[in-house]
């Protein structure tokens, strides 16, 4: 089963490159996202064992992105239908600056599409080190050309800044591979691979010293793609120029496979006994992503880059909780839960409003209510999300954090942790409120109704982190404790 699941997604990609016809491979994107989740939702019923001779092995932390990545790649492929059915074909006007542009090759962009889930795949079922440092590079190299798609100045900067920036972490990450593989150097008895199934069992008789500095660059490397701060630069420029449902996938599945990566280093920290050492700098950078975050946060005029520094302080938040350590891990888990889903919906729901008034100001897209109501109501309720109002999930993965503070005596970094949190909360309601109820601009009409392909992926998600919010299930809550258990004990 688990040799199949980068498959799927690579022979759609294959595939939807030799298919000529626009609905034929629209329809084959959907099947691939099909076939992808119910071979995900399998790993659950049934524990797959290791695949290509251990290269592929899947345990709790991968397998909850992997699941969190199969899940919203499959509400991003049916929103697809509709998206490259309206941006398809013709030459239209840039809504930024007026310059003229053409778009990408529908069948370049759903290839990349597919090879974006595969590689996403391949970091999220292995425990190598250097397999996971490949399929992260991979995810570089398959996103790229999307966030191109619109093939205008703006977007190849966007790309070009995402290629250089990402490509330096990345270069970075392999570094701290190298200083991995040197701490656990034994002449009597070398180390056969980079597997954690047999780094763990060894990691208390690494070099120390050694490992601290693989540490580091594993953290800055794997960090500037995840978006933590100040490793941070590229992601609001590619989240805001992407397509939509591509900005989604980036938030909601690629930073988490970068944090994933982190997670893998802070396995072996906490093997070794170490693990004060990760979780001082896991709670730094934390914290000040956070506090960049709300710094512009405020004032943002661009309704997708203030998504986008929504994302750099969630995955300050994330670095946070495991930094912490105990439920605060727990609580991490949930909360990478909760991001993805919500920010996806969010993504998803810009690229309505986007559609619609083809402009991504603040300021210029107002009197959503009037002209999409629908689409106002899933932003209005997707903001209160991702600001952590109750009754919805962040709310319960932020607070499960927030006591984990104050119960392990954290009370500094829960002041800042609230005051940021305070911050983005403001920063973030003025523009949403003026974009809701501001009035209706004369030069938009109102569109009719509202395409369901739209409208359902959306909120289905929304929905799913509303659950969360009031009933977590007890089999979700058992998984990710074993989730968090597996970081923490660096099993």
């Amino acid at each position: 089963m688990l040799a199949f699941l980068p498959i799927v997604p690579l022979a759609g990609g294959l595939a939807a490159l030799a298919i000529p016809a626009d609905a034929p491979r629209r329809l084959l994107l959907v099947a691939t996202a099909l076939a992808h989740a119910a071979l995900t939702a399998a790993t659950f019923a049934a524990a797959p064992g290791p695949a290509y001779g251990g290269l592929l092995e899947l345990d709790a932390p991968g397998q909850l992105f992997l699941a969190l990545a199969s899940a919203l790649f499959l509400a991003a492929s049916v929103y697809a239908v509709g998206y490259l059915h309206h941006e398809g074909g013709g030459t239209k006007k840039d809504f930024q600056d007026g310059a003229a542009f053409v778009n990408a090759p529908e069948r370049i962009f759903t290839m990349c599409l597919c090879l974006f889930l595969a590689a996403i795949t391949v970091v999220c079922s292995t425990r190598n080190l250097s397999v996971l440092w490949v399929g992260i590079e991979a995810t570089t190299l398959s996103s790229a050309p999307m966030i191109y798609f619109h093939r205008h100045r703006r977007s190849l900067e966007a790309t070009w800044k995402y290629l250089v920036i990402c490509s330096v972490g990345i270069a970075l990450a392999l570094l701290g591979n190298i200083l991995c593989s040197v701490a656990f150097y034994d002449p009597a008895s070398p180390l056969a691979s980079m597997n954690l199934s047999e780094m763990l069992p060894r990691a208390g008789g690494a070099a120390q010293p050694w490992l601290r500095a693989a540490f580091i660059f594993l953290l800055v490397g794997y960090g500037s793609k995840m978006g933590l701060a100040p490793m941070h630069n590229w992601l609001p420029d590619a989240h805001s120029q992407s397509p939509s449902l591509v900005s989604a996938l980036l938030s909601g599945a690629l930073l988490n496979c970068a944090f994933l990566g982190i997670l893998r280093a802070l396995q072996l920290l906490n093997a070794a006994g170490m693990g004060a050492f990760g979780g001082e700098l896991l709670v730094l950078f934390g914290l000040l992503s956070m506090a960049v975050a709300a710094v512009f946060i405020v004032g943002q005029g661009d309704y997708k880059r203030l998504l986008a520094y929504s994302s750099v302080e969630h995955m300050g938040i994330l670095a946070l909780g495991v930094g912490i350590g105990g439920t605060a891990t727990f609580g991490a888990m949930l909360h990478a839960v909760n991001h993805s889903l919500t920010k996806g919906a969010l993504f998803l729901v810009s690229g309505n409003i986007l559609a619609l008034y083809h402009t991504r100001s603040c300021h210029d897209a107002r009197g959503l209510s009037r002209a999409l109501p629908v689409t106002a109501a899933l932003w209005t309720a997707g903001f209160l999300a991702i600001v952590g109002s109750p009754p919805f999930g962040i709310f319960v993965s932020e607070l499960t954090i927030l006591q984990a503070m104050l119960g392990g005596g954290h009370t500094l970094a829960a002041v800042i942790y609230l005051a940021s949190l305070a911050v983005i909360f403001v920063g973030m309601s003025a523009p949403v409120a003026r974009m809701v109820q501001g009035p209706l601009p004369p030069a938009i009409r109102h569109p009719g109704p509202e395409r369901a392909l739209s409208l359902i992926p959306p909120l289905v998600l929304l929905a799913a982190t509303l659950t969360f919010g009031l009933y977590l299930p007890r089999g979700l809550t058992e998984f990710l404790r074993r989730a968090a258990a597996a970081v923490t004990l660096g099993g």
